[in-house]
């Protein structure tokens, strides 16, 4: 996904990931597929209602968005080319790429020569390519769309976007024991928030970015993935603001601040690759400083490379995350 503003603006430069796309014309060679040895091709239906058949489990994957990208290597299917690769290895811990991945461009536009020289069985994009690309992409390689995001439910349109691609892929029971293991890991989670009295806290989860000198602040409300899990935890989203539709992500600045309750236990991300607006550009500001929960210490920035739209293997991060900063009383 062309990220919502922060990342676009990062992307940019060279931060954290929002454009559209259409329906297209079906694949080159949409017409029955060869069956494989086995005899079992695989049809699945992508974010547009589309149909799409593969031979067999595709082997050869390149991917346009980090979400998927984070999954296939979850997997064990590692991708042949991925949108940029350097990029990802800044903000994507929880799944790391080896040296064989193919940088096929920058995510909302990705080199589509590159991408067909690497002759890939299916390329896994999200509804957020810029105009065209995806026809262009479909002249030659089949394409599955998958959502971005619905801030109606994230959590499962993460685990729907994981299954799609486990079936493409045919790794279903590696999907199914990611789930599981997410699933242990907020059980357990929830417990230990519980045990350091921590249950029901207000949590406002946030990353913030400096535009035209000032500090734009990006609330991950409870529609977003983050909120979704945090609030699986037991915790509670304390932002008012409403987020978009797809990522469940909002706006504000640092006078909106004044409109948490006091209570708030102020929880965000940043990356020393591109600075942290809350230390840099707001250490001496009044405002920031007379809220609460500044003055009283309840402000805790996550481990660097936690990816915020990722699959389960990121949201254990998350998690793990979480439970410690409710641990420190923080």
């Amino acid at each position: 996904m062309t990220q919502p503003k922060i990342l676009a603006a990062l992307a940019a430069a060279a931060l954290l990931s929002l454009t559209a796309c259409g329906t297209t014309e079906d694949a080159a060679g949409s017409s029955a597929p060869e069956e494989t040895a086995s005899g079992e091709s695989i049809t699945v239906t992508d974010a547009r209602g589309k149909e799409v058949t593969l031979d067999g489990p595709a082997d050869r994957v390149v991917a346009t968005e980090w979400n998927a990208v984070e999954n296939l290597a979850a997997l064990g299917v590692m991708p042949v080319g991925a949108a940029d690769v350097k990029g990802y290895a800044q903000w994507v811990s929880a799944e790391p790429l080896d040296d064989s991945v193919t940088d096929v461009g920058v995510r909302g536009e990705p080199s589509i020569d590159t991408l067909v020289s690497l002759t890939p069985d299916v390329v896994i994009v999200t509804d957020q390519l810029v105009e065209g690309a995806i026809e262009q992409i479909e002249k030659t390689v089949p394409v599955v769309v998958v959502p971005g995001g619905d801030a109606t439910d994230n959590l499962g349109q993460m685990y729907e976007n994981l299954d799609l691609i486990a079936t493409l892929t045919g790794t279903e029971d590696q999907a199914a024991e990611l789930r599981s293991a997410l699933e242990a890991k907020i059980t357990d989670g929830k417990v230990a928030i519980e045990e350091a009295g921590a249950a029901g806290a207000p949590i406002a989860f946030s990353d913030a970015y400096v535009d035209a000198g000032s500090v734009s602040i990006r609330p991950f409300t409870e529609g977003s993935l983050v909120g979704n899990v945090l609030g699986e935890l037991g915790l509670t989203d304390a932002w008012d603001v409403e987020g978009d539709p797809v990522y469940g992500l909002g706006q504000t600045d640092v006078e909106g601040l004044t409109a948490l309750p006091e209570d708030t236990r102020f929880w965000y991300i940043a990356n020393d690759a591109f600075g942290d607006p809350y230390q840099d550009e707001l250490e001496d500001n009044a405002v920031w400083k007379g809220l609460p929960f500044v003055a009283s210490g309840d402000v805790t920035r996550f481990p660097d490379s936690l990816w915020t739209f990722g699959g389960p293997s990121s949201m254990g991060q998350i998690v793990d995350a979480a439970v410690e900063a409710a641990e420190a009383g923080q």
